[in-house]
């Protein structure tokens, strides 16, 4: 079941980008939580695309629909079905791709594998599809924020060689969303945003890292050896279109350091285990210890690009493409809503997973 996610708390996303709508049908989710659209909505606001002048200039608004799960503004633990209507969908911009697979794009691969494929936007493969794992995302970080404390953000850290300065366990969410690139270091979001700017007038784009944070995970919550936290983390976020790295902790940084140097100190305070570094991510064995879960994904510049280029076509003939249609010419700003839903996606299922084999955390 290659369009489903999880175990306890599982969701299955349905829907192509110029279809009729895409949406989400999310199972596991507990009873008696007061759930209407108004919860959705804001985080499909914030990935939605036509919202600045840095992203795809598609005009949808993105409005939810909450189709089954609810009575009375609560959740009854039954199936919830979601969907959002596509109203901007223009197919006639890719008229191009029948026949022709676009350079770096998985138009090829599906066909490779399915001998057919849904080629005005890309199909399944679009962005939108992200949608559905947004509006089950809010639904996973009120469960986790209401019944547990935990808190999720994610922001842009790097945009190729611009990077932020940003602290992971002290960043809030007011910063990160006072800037259309959603990078809470103001002055280097002025950078990021001209370079942007700058591969959108040229037909380029760019590519870069989010950031994510999850502060308040209580320790225990991960299920080695196959299903450790940072495992699941990890499919996770390079299951999100245009991701092609994640690290956690010190990452890949790491190797730079010595044992020494790298052990997390452990200490206790009223009952209490903390460490006095985080070089771990939060995570030791596979396990939650108590401390801020962060991490970064890396997303490749968007492979659409407004420049002809070498390509084939379906009759595996050499060829040329020059790609038509709207697109972000950078993918950092409207990934950050889909890191988080990701995170809260894999938090609630671990922590609904630690309930059922141990009891309340």
């Amino acid at each position: 079941m290659a369009n489903t996610f999880g175990h306890l708390f599982r969701i299955t996303t349905w829907g192509e980008s110029h279809g009729g709508g895409v949406g989400v049908v999310v199972d596991g989710c507990p009873p008696r939580l007061e759930l209407t659209e108004a919860d959705i909505q804001p985080d499909l606001n914030r990935r939605r695309p036509g919202q600045s002048k840095i992203v795809s200039p598609r005009k949808e608004s993105d409005t939810v629909q909450i189709l089954s799960g609810t009575f009375e503004g609560k959740t009854l633990g039954t199936p919830i079905s979601m969907w959002v209507k596509n109203e901007d969908a223009r197919p006639e911009a890719y008229t191009e791709m029948a026949t022709k697979f676009r350079p770096s794009h998985a138009d090829y691969t599906y066909f490779a594998k399915f001998g057919i494929r849904a080629w005005p936007g890309g199909g399944r493969t679009s962005a939108r599809e992200t949608i559905g794992r947004v509006a089950a995302g809010a639904i996973a970080k009120k469960i986790l924020r209401q019944s547990y404390g935990v808190e999720i953000l994610a922001y842009v850290k790097q945009v190729q060689r611009i990077v932020a300065d940003v602290n992971p366990e002290t960043v809030k969410a007011h910063q990160i969303e006072a800037s259309i690139v959603r990078c809470p270091d103001q002055p280097t979001a002025k950078k990021m945003i001209r370079l942007i700017e700058k591969m959108r007038k040229t037909g380029d784009s760019v590519g870069g890292i989010v950031e994510g944070v999850a502060r308040g995970v209580p320790p225990g919550w991960g299920e080695p050896v196959f299903d450790r936290l940072e495992a699941d983390l990890g499919k996770a976020m390079l299951s999100l279109p245009a991701s092609k790295g994640f690290d956690i902790g010190s990452g890949f940084g790491g190797i730079l350091m010595t044992g020494r140097e790298h052990n997390d100190p452990f200490h206790a305070n009223a009952g209490k285990v903390f460490t006095t570094s985080n070089r771990s991510g939060g995570i030791q064995g596979g396990i939650s210890n108590g401390q801020p879960v962060f991490f970064r994904v890396a997303f490749k510049p968007v492979a659409t690009v407004m420049h002809e280029q070498e390509t084939v076509d379906e009759k595996f003939q050499n060829t040329k493409i020059k790609p038509r249609g709207r697109h972000d010419p950078c993918v950092l700003p409207r990934a950050v809503p889909m890191v988080e839903a990701m995170t809260a996606l894999v938090l609630v299922d671990h922590a609904l997973r630690q309930k059922a084999q141990c009891g309340e955390v």
